[in-house]
């Protein structure tokens, strides 16, 4: 088997420690089911053209350029050489700043993950220090990094016999979490229901192991393309209605623990009237087409 292509290549620098490294993305969509859009009279690839909003003409590509909306519907003109002068040349070295507490990395600014090994012998010994170091303090390395002309701060940990580095987002990209959690109401909860809740938790406890993560979109869209492949008939599953009615919640947690089938819903109590006059409607709507034909 060949050896993975590198996404980028340069040092791993500590102070006046560098080593030669190899930055290998650590996640794929490869394996993804994808789909292209398709003419289907032809059966042939659509290819996709850019046009103007306005007058609706395809665009050229001599024609297209970069611009910024300044106001709706205005925009100023970047061009290119404006654009590559502002662009950070990389100088291919990941240069540590400083070592974190791990716990202290908010998991919202998680967002890329590489793998990083050395790049051929030379440094082996120069990365293995470096490594080695944070393991026995238990820390997480914040260096800086350009990746296609931007830079980015990435977090660098052991992982095995070599470091994974995960890039991190920049506070302008994260939400406040104050704008979703502001109107959430703090309801006064039975110790009872709390306890049920525990038990429950506790129940379900567990190691975090993702072979068994199951994508079963995934398989069902795998199991449609063979079988539309094969030329075999596919079976149009039914939509199932959903119920908006409530149940307890204190129902729900103690059958929760049982481990059984949800509990019954319980329906208001106007809802048995509604039920028992809806089919004497449907009668009564019967009898007058009967009148009727006759």
């Amino acid at each position: 088997m060949a050896p993975p292509r590198a996404y980028w290549k340069g040092s791993l620098k500590l102070s006046l420690v560098t080593c030669p490294v190899a930055l290998y993305p650590a996640s794929t969509t490869v394996e993804k089911t994808r789909f292209h859009m398709i003419n289907k009279e032809t059966g042939n690839r659509l290819k996709q053209q850019m046009v103007d909003a306005e007058t609706g003409d395809v665009v050229e590509k001599e024609q297209k350029s970069r611009g910024y909306e300044i106001s709706k519907g205005e925009f100023i003109e970047i061009d290119k050489d404006e654009l590559e002068a502002v662009q950070i040349e990389s100088n291919h070295t990941i240069d540590i700043d400083n070592f974190v507490p791990r716990d202290e990395i908010d998991k919202r600014y998680l967002n890329n993950p590489y793998y990083i090994a050395p790049d051929g012998k030379a440094g082996m010994e120069a990365f293995a220090v470096i490594r080695d170091a944070m393991k026995d303090k238990d820390r997480v390395a914040l260096a800086r990094i350009v990746l296609t002309n931007r830079e980015h701060v990435i977090a660098i940990e052991p992982l095995g016999k070599g470091l994974i580095g995960t890039t991190l987002r920049y506070p302008y990209e994260v939400r406040d979490e104050e704008d979703y959690f502001e109107d959430i109401k703090n309801p006064k909860i039975s110790k009872d229901m709390i306890d049920l809740a525990v038990h429950i938790l506790d129940s379900k406890a567990a190691h975090f192991d993702p072979s068994k993560f199951a994508d079963e979109y995934e398989t069902a869209l795998k199991k449609l393309v063979e079988q539309k492949a094969a030329g075999r008939p596919v079976k149009v599953a039914e939509k199932v209605e959903k119920s908006d009615n409530v149940i307890s919640l204190m129902d729900a947690l103690q059958q929760s623990l049982k481990g059984g089938k949800a509990p019954a819903k319980r329906a208001s109590a106007s809802t048995p009237r509604a039920t028992r006059a809806r089919p004497a409607k449907k009668a009564h709507r019967s009898t007058a087409r009967q009148r009727k034909a006759g």
